[in-house]
């Protein structure tokens, strides 16, 4: 082995001399010794770099305390080093642009998270919006003593010096291997748990101070394998946590940048993961330089916390004497807004990847440790009390403790007989209450099961990891009663899902208008239970601002407010509501509407007008945010903004794929403002005019495109002939729709059939002239395969001609009655189906067609005759019209219009002295009519 190794991570040469000259010169002997035994230089190379790793890190005049994420020991280590050094800065790896929010810890109970969100987003891809980023805090962990003791202590700054939540995006990759925008993930990614608590940060990214865990899967394996553990967090409990809960301070320090070391040398050198790293250490080393050298603060007076990972670093920049000249990009334009949210021991376990429970377990341990030794921790409980005492004298040479760390086996810290007693009598306890038939022999099992795998794993004393899988051995059996397994209960008796909650002064002003708003309920809202509420709206009318403000909150928060009792749609309201509140429980949720506005209605507004003018809006988009706005909002001023957005949304498109939804909502707003407004407002003429103009042009096209379906088709007829007469009052041509109609030419039956039921609404085919087609379709053996088609066509035309539907009735009685089984059997369920999705509102139609024409009873059903096979009735002898009938024949456009609007072809006689004709027959029919105009004319 030289005297000069080359660094693999960054390329630089290194020097050895002064290692194997200090404090670690044995250490590093004994290890080399080691790895010549394996036989390989790579090892060798491994094991010297680790000695070289800790004693640069301890020599570095800057103190650096190693940590590791919500770990007791590095609580218990950084209470004592706080009460011993008493630092005046402390250098925090944290996002520095989350500073403010710390001064609000105070008003919460732990856990919470720190919050970045941004709606906005400008400088990223657009699929990654919205960008949240979450930085968990726990009690039992280091970062948290230390930012008790700069809170709570006069004369001590706290300096964030990690990336600023910006630059957490900025660094993360924007492609992946296969060209995809992979969007932010990795390992700080979101968390994929299941169930309500790791909700409590959404899809948030994670980051936290001292990431620590193997950078490959076969070293994890490895560790677990030989430590005869589960998963990582039993390991890093069991040879890591428990080992060092009492160990001295520069023993921990050296274990903790060793461990660093260690996984740091072990992680593939090329990974994107490395050089994010890599410029995170440079981007923190840099903002510690420069504060030095603006605040002038002496290096003895300070302390840097972060992860024992960046504690053994090696790029040029490490140290206060390294290498300088990195830049510091610019952020972006995106403006980010920052709060506190709610989190919890489930939520920080699902979004970092540890095991159930593994966060619980290490509070309890932080508390065990407490009662143990009699530290005293750092608390957020007001505001500055005293002043730093004097710096304690700097620490004396360094010393190698790792020797004797390594080589003696750690005091055992299990469970004592008297925990394990009482753990095994309540688990029993609780698994009786949620329905396991649990007994005193279970207790028992448990009890010697947790010593038998405590031993067949070579600990001295179980672990609570030990307890749980006793536990769940011996007390669950084939099937779980009821919603929690034993291993949920464990992790109840063993400290619980500890739930924190961020206080009133620290939530942002729309949560708590919407806390101050919702007092007259009487109801506490911050408690995560849900909470039933009762809105008597006619006894007491002061509850309607809060049955107003729950409409909106369901409106943008789903889970908060669930209605049990009441609705809210167009021109009702309720009288009486009851509501299911679970507002404490998705406070998370509420918090992040605060960063969009400062009360609910201005956040919905914003929504809906930024909806509206996205570059993929639809009218059909339009309209519904139309609806909203009136019934959330109120106020015409918004209302007809959206209404005219929704006019140019429509006249825009050139598809007809939101015809079904255009024509729903269009009907139901035009019916709400003429029962509730004398006219209608200008954007509803308008978009009136708008459709029937669009969809007359555009129907040829729908007819002959195969794109369109019969769906689409039969929505625009519905819209042009259902507010024909409304268009047409508005100033439109009643030509430009039989135009329309005329130059459409379908292919497919089904469109073939609502042709037909249009040129019926229309007059231009005769309903008799519909009837001998269709006839002549199921006479025709060649159609006869595809006449459920035609069948389907007609079924949609009820929404465009309701008229139809005795025709209806009768051309499905007739397929019914002549179609082959091998024909209508598969049809069937396309029937049923088109029915329900196509046609559901018309289906009573039918219903009540069919009542109508068929008989109520089975015996009358023996002797009826289907009105379609009836033979026809005789003419009536012919009347003579008298001079009434000449006056009509000689003005012929009056009754022309009425024949057309009776369904019958204008057919007059060839004179005045002809009595035949049905303009005659009709005559003779109303004779009454005849005799009033008659007596009028004379």
């Amino acid at each position: 082995m030289t005297d000069q190794a080359t660094d693999g991570m960054t390329g630089r040469a290194t020097g050895l001399d002064d290692v194997a000259a200090g404090p670690f010169g044995g250490l590093r002997e004994q290890l080399l010794g080691a790895a010549e035994r394996f036989g390989s230089g790579p090892v060798a190379q491994i094991l010297a770099g680790m000695v070289e790793d800790v004693d640069r890190a301890l020599r570095e005049p800057l103190e650096i305390f190693p940590v590791c994420h919500h770990s007791p020991s590095s609580a218990t280590a950084m209470a004592r080093r706080l009460r011993d050094k008493r630092p005046k800065v402390i250098y925090l790896e944290l996002c520095e642009d989350v500073r403010p929010l710390l001064d609000e810890l105070h008003n919460c109970t732990l856990p919470v998270a720190l919050q970045a969100f941004a709606a906005d987003i400008d400088g990223f891809p657009e699929r990654w919006a919205p960008l949240s980023v979450v930085a968990p805090i726990t009690e039992a962990s280091a970062e948290y003593q230390a930012i008790s003791y700069a809170l709570t202590t006069s004369g001590v700054e706290l300096v964030l010096v990690d990336r600023s939540v910006d630059h957490v995006f900025q660094w993360e990759p924007r492609d992946d291997a296969a060209g995809r925008d992979s969007g932010p993930a990795g390992p700080d990614g979101p968390g994929k748990g299941e169930g309500d608590e790791p909700a409590l940060h959404g899809d948030a990214v994670g980051v936290e101070i001292g990431d620590l865990r193997p950078g490959f899967a076969e070293l994890e394996e490895h560790l677990l394998h030989h430590g005869k553990v589960r998963h990582w967090s039993e390991w890093w409990d069991q040879y890591v946590e428990q080992p060092l809960v009492d160990a001295d301070y520069d023993t921990y320090r050296q274990v903790m940048v060793l461990i660093g070391s260690l996984f740091r040398r072990l992680r593939p050198e090329d990974s994107a993961r490395t050089r994010v790293d890599e410029d995170r250490e440079r981007y923190m080393w840099t903002r510690i330089r420069e504060h030095l050298a603006a605040s002038g603060a002496d290096p003895a007076d300070c302390l840097y916390v972060c992860g024992a990972f960046h504690a053994a670093s090696r790029v040029p920049e490490f140290g206060l004497h390294g290498a300088t000249g990195f830049e510091i990009g610019p952020r972006t334009a995106t403006k980010w807004q920052y709060g506190l949210i709610p989190s919890s021991h489930s939520a920080i376990e699902a979004q970092f990847g540890l095991a159930p429970g593994s966060v619980s377990i290490a509070a309890a341990t932080w508390k065990k440790a407490l009662r143990r030794t009699g530290i005293k921790p750092f608390k957020l409980g007001g505001r500055r009390k005293g002043r730093a005492k004097p710096v304690a004298p700097r620490p004396g040479p360094v010393t190698d403790r790792l020797s004797g760390f390594l080589t003696t086996a750690p005091a055992p810290h299990g469970v004592d007989e008297q925990e394990l007693l009482g753990w095994c009598v309540d688990i029993v306890r609780l698994a009786r209450k949620n329905g396991y038939p649990s007994s005193t022999a279970d207790a028992i099992a448990v009890y010697e099961t947790s010593i038998l795998l405590a031993g067949i794993r070579g600990r001295r004393r179980p672990t609570p990891y030990d307890f749980q899988d006793a536990a769940v051995t011996c007390i669950e059996k084939d099937a779980v009663p009821g919603r929690r397994d034993i291993a949920r209960l464990c992790e109840i008796l063993l400290g619980g899902d500890r739930v924190g909650s961020v206080g009133y002064d620290a939530l942002p002003p729309l949560a708590r208008d919407v806390l101050d708003r919702l007092k007259p309920l009487g109801v506490n809202l911050e408690e995560r239970t849900i909470r039933r509420a009762l809105l008597n709206l006619d006894a007491d009318p002061d509850l309607r601002p809060c049955s107003d403000l729950l409409w909106v909150l369901r409106r943008l928060v789903p889970d908060a407010a669930r209605p049990i009792i009441g609705t809210r749609r167009l021109g009702e309201r309720s009288m009486q509501e009851s509501w299911d509140l679970a507002i404490g429980r998705n406070m998370r949720a509420i918090v992040e509407l605060g960063y969009e506005g400062v009360t609910v209605e201005q956040v919905l507004e914003q929504r809906l007008r930024k909806a509206v003018h996205a570059p993929k809006a639809t009218a059909a988009q339009a309209l519904a945010a139309v609806e909203d706005s009136i019934l959330f909002l109120g106020g015409r001023r918004f209302t007809d903004e959206l209404g005219a957005r929704a006019v140019e949304l429509l006249a825009a498109e050139r598809t007809v794929d939101d015809a079904p939804e255009v024509l729903r909502r269009a009907r139901r707003l035009l019916a709400y403002y003429q029962a509730t407004e004398p006219d209608l407002p200008e954007w509803c003429r308008s978009f009136v005019t708008a459709g029937y103009a669009h969809y007359c042009t555009l129907l040829p096209t729908a007819f002959a495109d195969d794109d369109a379906g019969a769906r689409q088709v039969a929505a625009m007829l519905g819209f042009l002939l259902g507010m024909e007469s409304l268009a047409l009052s508005f100033g439109c041509d009643h030509t430009q729709l039989e135009l329309a109609v005329q130059q459409s030419h379908p292919e497919a039956p089904d469109k073939v059939a609502l042709l037909w039921a249009a040129q019926t609404q229309l007059g231009l085919l005769p309903l008799d002239e519909l009837r001998r087609r269709c006839d002549e379709l199921l006479d025709n053996p060649l159609v006869v395969p595809s006449f459920p088609l035609y069948l389907s066509g007609f079924v949609q035309a009820l929404e465009p001609v309701p008229s139809l539907a005795p025709l209806v009735v009768e051309i499905l009685s007739k397929a019914f009655a002549r179609l082959p089984d091998a024909v209508l059997l598969p049809w069937l369920p396309r029937l049923i189906t088109t029915l329900k999705d196509h046609a559901a509102e018309m289906v009573p139609v039918l219903i009540r067609e069919a009542g109508r024409t068929f008989p109520a009873t089975l015996a009358a059903l023996d002797t009826w005759t289907p009105p379609w096979s009836a033979p026809p009735e005789a003419p009536a002898p012919p009347v003579d019209a008298g001079p009434v009938g000449d006056l009509l024949a000689a003005n012929p456009a009056t009754c022309d219009a009425v024949a057309a609007l009776l369904g019958l072809p204008p057919d007059w006689p060839s004179g005045p002295s002809d009595p035949t004709g049905p303009v005659a027959a009709l005559l003779a029919d109303h004779p009454a009519t005849a005799d009033a105009v008659a007596a009028l004319l004379t």
